[in-house]
């Protein structure tokens, strides 16, 4: 299959496009604006692929997307690219509105353009999946989950962003018939992450024996799924997903922020003992502002049609993430050293 992917060379991008075309043997075309987060060298295994062509554009750049979809001629779009930074979304909420909201219009546009092209045989077969997030539902009370049913209640620029996009791809099935798939997930952890957020993060302060600063209480809850489960979910959903249809794909993994940090102090403990005990270097600073308390997915749907389940344990796979980092210095030290040292962000919105 010829998989046309937007974002490959982000975190849960890559996952994917390695495991498309490693796992899988798909043909994929990845299509990336190569932004801050963007690292190509997380693609590096596919350099001399003829599976595999990365092409640098912007998902904003309609004359580069009209191409992109003229000259692959994908048989499926994975629709990843996007900014995903809640503190940045605070300080540029402008950026978070065209790559998301835009781009998306983008990407559709261009999907209807080609699918309207295709033969009826082809038509049957083609897909778009976008690919969202969880904090378009809000933020959840004690104990609850969100399910496909839940109200979007979108707190942050980001979040409401997304849920924007993801309007869009239903509004696009349901006025042109494009035949669209949505899924929204939880949060991701695992290799190959920017290290602007949680866990990335902590994994490179505690390795440099700098503080672990904890937004306010530390109680905030997540729902955590491991990229490579996620990356597996996606495919579950473009092969045998309905159309028109929301997945939730989750982790079964809540933690509350202050029990991740801790989780990774003991892996550092065990995998790096300089700086032990790692508990020591953690610091509780001043809250995001509109911190969402809870996040949680409940995915029996998509567990219950698609046959995908979540594999791995929260703590072993944490752990495994640490020694990846340990062992891939050369993945983030330029980044570390470059375009972000781990500064504080979104405080100045």
């Amino acid at each position: 299959m010829r998989i046309l992917v937007t974002g490959g060379c982000g975190f849960i991008g890559s996952a994917l496009v390695l495991h498309l075309v490693n796992d899988l043997g798909h043909d994929v075309c990845t299509l990336d604006a190569m932004t801050y987060a963007a690292n190509p060298v997380s693609l590096a295994p596919l350099a001399d692929n003829p599976r595999h062509r990365l092409v640098e554009a912007d998902i904003c750049d309609r004359a580069a997307v009209q191409q992109a979809y003229a000259e692959f001629k994908p048989e499926a779009v994975m629709h990843l690219a996007a900014e995903s930074h809640v503190d940045r979304s605070i300080t540029d909420p402008g950026a978070f509105i065209r790559t998301n909201v835009i781009g998306t219009q983008t990407m559709l546009d261009g999907a209807r353009g080609h699918y309207e092209g295709l033969s009826e045989a082809e038509r049957k077969t083609f897909r778009f999946l976008h690919v969202s997030t969880d904090e378009v539902y809000g933020s959840l009370p004690p104990g609850a989950f969100f399910t496909e049913d839940s109200r979007y209640d979108p707190r942050s620029p980001y979040s409401a962003s997304k849920a924007a996009s993801d309007h869009l791809a239903r509004a696009w099935h349901e006025t042109y018939g494009l035949p669209v798939l949505v899924t929204n997930c939880s949060n991701n952890y695992g290799p190959r992450h920017f290290p602007e957020k949680l866990i990335p993060l902590m994994i490179l302060n505690a390795l440099e024996g700098k503080k672990l600063p904890v937004y306010g209480d530390g109680l905030n809850e997540r729902d955590w799924i491991h990229v490579e489960d996620h990356a597996k979910g996606l495919v579950a959903v473009l092969e045998r997903g309905r159309i028109g249809e929301t997945y939730l794909l989750g982790g079964r993994a809540v933690r509350n922020n202050l029990a991740v940090v801790k989780a990774l102090c003991a892996a550092f403990d065990r995998l790096r003992p300089q700086n032990a005990p790692h508990e020591q270097l953690i610091s509780f600073v001043a809250d995001r502002p509109g911190h969402d308390r809870r996040y949680a997915i409940d995915c029996s749907k998509a567990e219950a049609e698609l046959g995908w389940r979540p594999q791995k344990t929260f703590e072993q796979a944490l752990e495994e993430t640490v020694a990846w980092y340990l062992a891939n210095e050369a993945w983030w030290r330029p980044i570390r050293e470059g375009r972000y040292k781990g500064e504080r962000l979104g405080l100045n919105g």
